[in-house]
């Protein structure tokens, strides 16, 4: 799949280096002294990078532990993320990566023992409090599993931390090694939808709603607690009658007892990063849109939110408690 893999000198050493450059043995291997050399550089071209991707094998130094974005999390006090990889093997136009990074090539970083030392001291910090990391922020949590071995190695940092919740957002199929393992109660594997035919018009590459319908029914099966997460909406004309044969198409397969939350967010991106979107793509329909500005933030117009907002709350309750719905939506 990568023709070049870029490697910070640091790491050319590291084990787990050694085995995913292993899995390409013919991509041209580059020495660099740091990634950002390479990911960050200016005049790159995301859009003509994500057509052929390289691999960046890097160390993060510092801030393996981030605060999550308000509106970020399902209840929780105490919300976290953590990045072990960098850019989307996706390409959902309204992805906010794509206007946030220069580069479309994917950063792993090797160094998941510094990621699992900082996850153990800030759950630290509460310890008569539960805390949630989130780890499908920066990238999708389980999409490049066969290469990274993500699970196999953060799963087991969670079972001895009965306080801490993992939540892998995906919309993977790569669900094998969980299947392999044994289910944790405090982890979360939680799917992200739109409607089918928003799902083919803007997340490209993305499974078919049916398919990971069938992969959360082999998860739910093998005992993995489930999130469902709609989030953001997306608009278009009729979008009433599609959220509703999206939610009927989800629940007639998957009973709600099998539901451990459910999410429901609006679009929201960072007015600069937005910016970057449109330049990239000047022809989506999606950037012509009912939009505002809000605090530094553009969203969709208020009323078209709020009316999003209400119609397909209305529709969940329909199949669900409200004690397993979360709105994350920003404050104002």
């Amino acid at each position: 799949m990568h023709r070049l893999i870029y490697i910070e000198e640091e790491v050319a050493n590291h084990p787990r280096t050694k085995a995913i450059c292993e899995r390409f043995p013919k991509a041209t291997k580059v020495y660099c002294k740091y990634y950002g050399e390479v990911f960050n550089r200016k005049g790159q071209n995301f859009r003509l990078q994500k057509q052929q991707p390289a691999l960046i094998l890097a160390r993060k130094h510092k801030k393996h532990v981030l605060n999550a974005p308000d509106g970020y999390g399902i209840g929780g006090r105490n919300n976290y993320y953590f990045s072990h990889m960098l850019n989307c093997v996706y390409d959902c136009r309204y992805c906010f990566l794509q206007g946030m990074y220069r580069s479309a090539n994917y950063v792993i970083f090797v160094n998941y023992e510094e990621f699992q030392q900082a996850i153990i001291e800030t759950a630290a910090q509460h310890p008569d409090e539960e805390s949630w990391f989130f780890s499908g922020y920066d990238c999708d949590s389980l999409a490049y599993e066969p290469v990274t071995d993500f699970t196999d190695h953060f799963l087991p940092t969670f079972a001895q931390l009965p306080n801490a919740h993992l939540e892998l957002r995906t919309k993977s199929l790569q669900i094998r090694a969980l299947l392999k393992a044994a289910p944790i109660k405090n982890c979360i594997v939680a799917y992200s939808f739109t409607p089918e035919e928003i799902s083919q018009a803007l997340e490209h590459g993305v499974p078919s709603v049916e398919k990971r319908i069938e992969a959360m029914i082999k998860l739910q099966q093998h005992g993995w607690r489930l999130g469902l997460r709609f989030d953001p909406m997306i608009y278009q004309e009729g979008f009433e009658e599609a959220y509703k044969n999206l939610f009927k198409q989800i629940f007639s397969r998957l009973p709600a007892d099998s539901i451990h939350s459910v999410s429901l967010g609006t679009l929201r991106t960072p007015k600069v990063f937005h910016q970057n979107m449109v330049n990239l793509y000047p022809e989506e329909k999606l950037f012509a849109g009912r939009f505002n500005e809000n605090r530094g933030m553009i969203t969709y117009q208020k009323e078209l939110e709020e009316q999003m907002t209400n119609f397909c709350q209305e529709q969940l309750m329909q199949y669900i408690p409200q004690s397993l719905f979360f709105a994350c939506t920003p404050p104002e």
